[in-house]
This record gives structure tokens, C-alpha cells and sequence, in this order.
């Protein structure tokens, strides 16, 4: 079982490794830098060392980092498309350099310039990356809950990127629970799930869904609110998730937490929750 959830940094970037282990994840993700910000101080020898080193140690094969939030890859507006241009390089090259083998990216917003104008920039940002960087990282494209001008929320318009990237063995995509749920696609029972995985297949592929992000829903489904919330607490529930567990398509994917960590559980509880249902 690929079971973790997103783990801090903080202190050394190395030291990831070890809370994911403490928590008993089989594989984990990361930001590699401060989320909140623009600038990333360079990695070290020693940090990509120290890093590489205890993932061999402990024998974490596939480990996900996560692009920042401030870059927007559908951005109409130039400075802020080409500061994100900037960051999907440079997150690329700095996954490589600590031996990561997935990338994930929020496709983000078109601001009110519509659907079309955000797939052809998300597509771009993506062929310009992937030609500036030449690695083993693969790009995972995030579907969104479908808020206002939100790009990638449908299938159909993550279909559209990805027939728009020069790489093609270069991307892949992560589906996000809470965030598919919000936009639409039912995940609460066998059947739903079976429904919602073959309408993937048919527009994208199973092939290319790499990771899952196993996150409960606040809001309702098609409510298009992205709020997290713990494994079973949701709308989904737990029987959503014992049965996506116990899909054959999911249940051999790496499977990350993005869960609260409040007065009513933390990462631990949801990792016991999840194992629970797996069985």
C-alpha cells in the first residue's frame, strides 16, 4: 500500500523523510521551499545528499513534491504567468535534484478570460517548462473544484492540455478526492466510483492518473467548495473510501493525505483511518 500525506520541511528538507516515517507512510509529499513565496533559496549538496540518503535508507521509492501556491499557470496576466513559468522550472529541477519522481501542479485560474484562453497558457507553461528542464519528473496536472475561473475542473478540459504538451510521457495527471467531488464526479458508492473511473478512462486514460490525493469533502457534491475535511467526516464518507481503496484501478497508486490537522484528528488518525478501511 502507497499510504502518506503532505509532510513539512521544516528545519532541514531531509527531515521530511523522517516524520514521514514516523507517521508509518509508505510514500509522502512535500514542498520543497517556503509554499508562500516567490523565492527559493538554491538546495545544497549536503540538503540533496542528506535527503537522497535517508529516502534510500528507508526505502521510499516514489515520493511527490507540490508546486508552491502563489504561481498560477493559467494566468492571463504576463508578469504573473511568466513568475510561474519561472517556478514550474525551477520546482521541476529542484525535484530532480532530490530524486523525486512526481510533480504536481494546481492548473489554476484564467481570471475571467475564459476556459480556452487558461488551457492554451496552462499548456504553454508546461511545454516551456518541460523544454528548459531535461529529468526524470514526471508533471502531475491537479484537477480543481470548479470555482470561478478555475481551469481543469472538468476532464474534458484537463483532456484539452494534455492533447495541447509536446511531452507526453512527461505528464500524467493527480485527481484530488474532495476537489472531483466538489466539481461533480461521485465517489460514495461502488458504483459511483466505478462510473466516475470509466468516464475518466474514456476522456483521459487510467494510464495517465498517477497519484491520488485522498482528501474528504466539507462541501456537497457539485458544490464546488474546496475544503478538505477528514476521511470519513465528509460527504464522501467512509464507505466512499473503503470502496475506493478496494478499487483495482486506485488501490496500487500513491495515495496522499491533504487532511485538516485540528482538535479532531491530525495526519495520524486519518493514516490509522485510511488503513482501517484498506483492509
Amino acid at each position: 500500500m502507497w499510504l502518506g500525506c503532505h509532510v513539512s520541511i521544516s528545519g532541514t528538507i531531509d527531515k521530511a523523510v523522517d516524520r514521514a516515517r514516523e507517521l508509518g507512510c509508505t510514500t509522502f509529499q512535500i514542498f520543497t521551499r517556503n509554499p508562500r513565496g516567490w523565492k527559493a533559496k538554491k538546495l545544497s549538496n549536503r540538503e540533496i545528499e542528506e535527503f537522497r540518503k535517508k529516502m534510500k535508507e528507508f526505502n521510499y521509492s516514489i515520493v511527490v513534491s507540490h508546486m508552491p501556491y502563489l504561481p498560477n499557470i493559467s494566468s492571463p496576466v504576463q508578469g504573473t504567468f511568466k513568475k510561474s513559468v519561472s517556478s514550474l522550472i525551477q520546482e521541476l529541477e529542484r525535484s530532480g535534484e532530490l530524486g523525486l519522481k512526481y510533480l504536481v501542479v494546481h492548473i489554476g485560474s484564467h481570471l475571467g478570460r475564459g476556459l480556452d484562453a487558461g488551457i492554451k497558457k496552462a499548456a504553454e507553461a508546461v511545454n516551456t517548462a518541460l523544454s528548459k528542464v531535461d529529468n526524470n519528473v514526471i508533471v502531475l496536472l491537479e484537477n480543481m473544484a470548479g470555482q470561478r475561473n478555475s481551469v481543469g475542473s472538468r476532464l474534458e478540459d484537463i483532456k484539452r492540455i494534455l492533447n495541447l504538451i509536446e511531452y507526453p510521457d512527461r505528464v500524467g495527471v493527480c485527481i484530488d478526492t474532495c476537489h472531483a467531488f466538489a466539481a461533480g464526479y461521485d465517489f460514495r458508492t461502488r458504483e459511483a466510483i466505478e462510473n466516475t473511473l470509466r468516464d475518466f478512462d474514456e476522456i483521459i486514460g487510467l494510464k495517465l492518473l498517477k497519484v491520488v490525493h485522498i482528501n474528504d469533502s466539507k462541501g456537497d457534491l457539485g458544490s464546488h467548495l474546496d475544503r478538505h475535511e477528514h476521511i470519513g467526516m465528509g460527504k464522501i464518507g467512509e464507505n466512499g473510501f473503503r470502496e475506493l481503496f478496494h478499487n483495482p484501478h486506485i488501490r496500487d497508486l500513491p495515495l496522499i493525505l491533504e487532511t485538516p490537522v485540528d482538535s479532531r484528528g491530525n495526519f495520524a488518525t486519518n493514516l490509522a483511518k485510511c488503513k482501517e478501511l484498506y483492509l
